[in-house]
């Protein structure tokens, strides 16, 4: 297991809540080094025992390890911002959903779904002292094109996993913001009965 996490994290819950969901975060300094194809493994099967709506299990995921033959078509996906503190990741991964079900019908649930299985996996990360970081920032039509994506399935993102690096060594304007954010409040987003008028 990699060592703990540095930065601190002073999030504060409102109620009661295992802490696992304050620590899981989405950090940029990430590293290749330790990180291995057992550990890249152990969160698929995190995400594999995911809530799914009549066990359609519509989560696929595509994914190179740095450094081998798949790695340069990975990485060019992601937008330029991205590809500065990716590059050391250990693993990217490119998240899909099965639009169908098992009898070729419309799965209205295979992005929820899908996004359970993520969190699965972001909180394995988290257990382990891994990084998962989710990313909108790549270009979901050249992914669909090269990875020979079939029509059925959904591109949902793409994710840069690995170990703990060192916050020197992303650039400047990312060390500033290299902590864990907070969030709305609870009362900011759950409403008792109907939706409330916009005023």
């Amino acid at each position: 297991m990699t060592k703990p996490y540095k930065i601190e994290n002073e999030r504060k819950p409102e109620h009661d809540v295992n802490e696992i969901f304050i620590k899981r975060w989405s950090p940029r300094s990430i590293d290749k080094k330790n990180f291995t194809h057992e550990e890249l493994m152990s969160l698929f099967e995190a995400a594999r025992w995911a809530p799914s709506s009549f066990n359609i299990q519509p989560w696929r995921f595509l994914y190179s390890m740095n450094g081998d033959e798949n790695w340069a078509t990975f990485f060019g996906l992601l937008a330029e911002f991205n590809q500065i503190w990716t590059k050391d990741a250990g693993a990217l991964v490119v998240v899909l959903s099965k639009k169908t079900n098992n009898e070729g019908k419309p799965n209205a649930l295979h992005s929820f779904d899908t996004g359970s299985a993520w969190m699965s996996l972001a909180l394995q990360a988290r257990m382990k002292n891994l990084i998962a970081h989710g990313m909108a920032g790549f270009d979901y039509e050249k992914a669909k094109d090269i990875l020979n994506v079939p029509d059925d399935y959904n591109v949902e993102a793409m994710l840069a996993v690995g170990t703990q690096g060192e916050v020197e060594n992303l650039h400047e304007r990312m060390q500033k913001s290299e902590k864990p954010n907070e969030r709305k409040y609870v009362k900011e987003f759950t409403f008792k009965g109907k939706f409330p008028k916009i005023e």
